[in-house]
């Protein structure tokens, strides 16, 4: 038994883990594909919305330094235009128009300069003592000569600070001049530093060699991808915004985004951590990975719930579907019984039958007379008498036997419940006695009869009857059984004085398979199927009991409600 309790828990665990796996597998894998394509199409789009924007802040930023370099040459070449050489050739007319430029435009303009040709500065305006300066050979004083107009790169010169220039070319008198502002690297700094975005984005400027004509937040290597790729673009790419993505040499991913300035002379770049720019995108991330998990722990609980819950329902069909097939064998047996007991009965009958006829027949010799004088007539008589009432006894006991057994159909037809109830006190006396069990009765006479299976109704109350001397102690009690004619119902009451039903049992006592009797001792089918019966009549039974006090039962069967069950199976 053992064994087979142990297979059969093992088969219950291999099932709960085989259907527990599929639920969970069925329900999270759809989970886990769907959750992942949203999140793999939202990350597209939301780099490609974050490249966007980075693209569109560098193009205006772009714009905004070149409109800065073009307005600063266009007024100096305004005011090349529109001063003669020998008008700004001193230094306080210089001054003059250096406070107006200031006035006009902020202090952007740092101070001003005219050179002849020869390289040498005839007036200076501005902070630094650069009178008389030298340029000859410097740089961007032959680049001047050479053109209309010239933006130099940022260079420390002969004041030891960083700034860049805007020549513009003139001629006086057949003589070239030139007229030199210098700009303020510290406005026009601030100017690339406004492209700020997030906690580490920021941008700064490098020229052709790759040195910073601006100052980067950050320590970087100009000489490094993909600063130097960018710088090798051709002239055709230094059109576009160029777009990166690059582990830099700390190992730290940065998206890194190009655009040249100054006629290409120049190089606007803007970095940025991807950490840093893609922020809002893992933070949803982690805000899906949490819910994704919720719903996995969800459907794993309910998966758990779900297979346990099935288990212990297919556990409980299997145990009902045992106890069915244990029913049906014992119905087998009982079936068994019955034919056997029918033709005991028959063989008993025969028997007890010759021995109440030759009885008689000896009493009949007896009453010859040779026999008169004889001094045991009397004890013949008596023993004769004794034997003719034993067998009428036996004969009547295997006669309602007999009736009983052979009664098993549900065919409809007119019973006495107070002559059934008499048949079936009988049947139990013997049963009775030996349980020191008094059965009491208390019939009213003339009730109506009613058109019912009497099989029926005698299996019910031979089940309360057999019931009520189970719940009997080994000292006996009394079984008190009742009929009586009310408001239209015949009521039969089966009352004992047994052991009682706890209150707690009281209300699943109609249960199929529900038994508070040993086990061995009750199947838990009887009372349901009694329930079953009067229902069918409709009827009803009730139920009243005081555990240690006994138990009352009353059977309600409505006489119209008969006549209408019997028409309409008439009728159908």
């Amino acid at each position: 038994m053992n064994m087979a309790k142990q297979k059969e828990s093992s088969s219950y665990g291999v099932l709960k883990r085989n259907l527990l796996s599929w639920v969970i597998i069925v329900s999270i894998t759809p989970l886990i594909l769907v959750s992942c394509i949203i999140l793999y199409q939202f990350k597209i789009s939301y780099h490609e919305k974050v490249e966007a924007h980075l693209e569109e802040l560098v193009r205006k930023h772009k714009q905004n330094i070149d409109t800065f370099l073009v307005e600063k040459l266009a007024n100096i070449q305004a005011l090349a235009k529109t001063c003669r050489f020998d008008e700004i050739s001193d230094d306080v007319s210089l001054q003059y128009r250096l406070d107006v430029l200031q006035q006009s435009f902020g202090r952007v303009f740092v101070d001003l300069g005219v050179i002849n040709a020869e390289g040498r500065q005839v007036a200076y305006a501005g902070p630094f003592k650069l009178g008389q300066a030298q340029y000859a050979k410097a740089e961007w004083f032959q680049q001047a000569l050479q053109r209309e107009y010239y933006k130099s790169d940022v260079f420390l010169g002969l004041r030891g600070l960083p700034h860049f220039i805007i020549a513009v070319r003139e001629t006086w008198d057949e003589k070239t001049w030139i007229l030199r502002a210098t700009i303020d690297f510290v406005a026009f700094n601030n100017l690339v530093q406004e492209i700020h975005v997030g906690e580490t984005g920021f941008a700064f400027i490098l020229n052709k060699e790759g040195k910073f004509q601006t100052k980067p937040l950050l320590e970087i290597n100009p000489d490094s991808k993909p600063y130097t790729e960018f710088l090798g673009y051709g002239e055709k790419a230094k059109e576009k915004i160029h777009i990166v993505e690059r582990q830099d040499e700390a190992g730290n991913k940065n998206i890194y985004v190009a655009a040249f300035l100054k006629h290409g002379d120049w190089l606007l770049i803007f970095q940025q951590r991807a950490s840093d720019a893609f922020s809002d995108f893992t933070n949803t991330l982690k805000v899906a990975i949490i819910f994704i998990l919720i719903g996995g722990l969800a459907i794993i609980t309910m998966a758990f719930v779900l297979s346990k819950r099935l288990i212990a329902l297919i556990s409980q069909v299997d145990q009902e579907k045992e106890i069915m097939n244990e029913q049906i064998v014992e119905t087998g047996k009982l079936a068994s019984i019955g034919e056997l007991a029918s033709g005991i009965a028959h063989e008993i009958n025969n028997p007890v039958a010759i021995m109440v006829e030759e009885a008689g027949w000896i009493g009949d010799l007896l009453e010859e007379e040779e026999f008169k004088e004889g001094e045991n007539l009397d004890e013949f008589k008596r023993a004769l008498k004794q034997i003719n009432t034993q067998g009428k006894r036996c004969k009547e006991i295997t006669h309602k036997l007999l009736s009983f057994a052979r009664k098993t159909d549900s065919r409809i037809q007119d019973v006495h419940i107070n002559e059934m109830m008499e048949e079936l006190v009988a049947l139990s006396s013997q049963r009775a006695r030996y349980a020191n069990v008094t059965i009491n009765t208390d019939f009213q006479e003339e009730l109506p009869s009613l058109r019912v299976s009497q099989s029926e109704l005698q299996q019910v109350f031979l089940n309360l009857i057999n019931n009520a001397l189970d719940a009997m102690g080994k000292d006996g009690g009394e079984i008190n059984i009742t009929t009586i004619e009310k408001e239209n119902n015949i009521i039969i009451g089966v009352d004992d004085n047994g052991q009682g039903i706890a209150a707690a049992n009281l209300n699943r006592i109609f249960d199929p398979f529900y038994t508070t009797k040993p086990v061995g001792k009750g199947t838990g089918l009887g009372l349901s199927i009694c329930y079953g019966i009067i229902k069918k009549l409709g009827g009803e039974i009730k139920v009243r009991s005081t555990k240690g006090s006994g138990t009352k039962f009353r059977v309600y069967i409505s006489i119209s409600g008969i006549s209408e069950i019997d028409n309409d199976n008439n009728n159908g």
